[in-house]
C-alpha cells in the first residue's frame, strides 16, 4: 500500500517547537537500552499486526519516541523486522544447542531438546510467531536466516547421531531434520490446544516417540 511506503520512509527531523506533549517523549537512554526499547516495541506491533500490516508510525507510539529516533536506529521497517528476527533466532539457536549439550545421555538430550522447544513456543513473548510465522517467509534474507537456524540445529543433532551410531553422517543428517521437524511440528500443534494439554506431559509424549525411534538404531562399537 502507499500509505505503508509512506510510514517507512525516514522522515525529515522534527522542529523544535513540535507540539508533541512533553509527556509522550521518552528519556534521552544509551545506545544498547534504547535500540532493547524499540525491539520491543517493534516485536509487540509485528506480533499483533503480522509484518505488512505494522507501520513505523505505530511502533515510533509503542515506544513513547518520535519517529527521527526510531530511525536512527533502524532506517527502515525491513532492517528492524530483520534484526527482531536474528535477535529471536539467535536465542532459540543457544536455547537448543544448551538442551542438546546439557548431558551426555541421549536419552536426556531428546527429553531436553523437546522440553526447550515446547517452552520457546508457550513463551508469553510470542517470539515463535516471528520466526515460525513470518509473512515474509519467502523473502530471500528471512529464508536463509531460518535455513541457518534449521541446518544449525539439524547438524548439531546429526553429529550426536553419527557418533552414537554406525550411520553413515549423510543418513545422521537427515535423521536430524527429522527430528528437529518433530520439535517444530508438534509444538506448534500442541500451542492450538489452548492450555488443554499440559506442556510437561505433551513434550514428554514427543520425546518418548522420538526416542523409542532414535534408541533403535544400532549404537557405534
Amino acid at each position: 500500500m502507499v500509505h505503508e511506503a509512506r510510514a517507512d520512509r525516514p522522515p525529515a527531523a522534527e522542529p523544535q517547537n513540535s507540539s508533541r506533549p512533553a509527556g509522550q517523549r521518552s528519556a534521552r537512554l544509551p545506545r544498547d537500552e534504547r535500540r532493547a526499547q524499540l525491539l520491543s516495541a517493534a516485536q509487540e506491533v509485528f506480533v499483533a499486526n503480522g509484518y505488512h500490516g505494522a507501520a513505523m508510525d505505530e511502533i515510533a507510539e509503542t515506544a513513547h519516541v518520535s519517529k527521527p529516533v526510531l530511525y536512527q536506529h533502524f532506517p527502515s521497517k525491513r532492517e528492524l523486522y530483520l534484526a527482531l528476527l536474528d535477535s529471536h533466532l539467535a536465542s532459540l539457536t543457544e536455547l537448543m544447542l544448551g538442551a542438546l549439550n546439557s548431558t551426555t545421555d541421549n536419552k536426556e538430550r531428546v527429553q531436553a531438546v523437546m522440553r526447550a522447544y515446547f517452552r520457546f513456543i508457550a513463551s508469553d513473548d510470542q517470539a515463535h510467531r516471528l520466526v515460525f510465522e513470518s509473512d515474509l517467509v519467502n523473502d530471500p534474507d528471512v529464508s536463509s536466516r531460518l535455513e541457518t537456524f534449521n541446518r544449525t540445529f539439524a547438524d548439531a543433532i546429526a553429529r550426536v547421531i553419527a557418533g552414537d551410531t554406525k550411520l553413515p553422517h549423510l543418513e545422521a543428517e537427515l535423521l536430524g531434520r527429522g527430528l528437529a521437524g518433530m520439535a517444530q511440528v508438534s509444538a506448534r500443534y500442541w500451542l492450538e490446544t489452548d492450555g488443554n494439554l499440559d506442556l510437561d506431559v505433551a513434550s514428554d509424549l514427543i520425546y518418548r516417540l522420538a526416542w523409542r525411534g532414535i534408541s533403535r538404531f544400532p549404537k557405534e562399537s
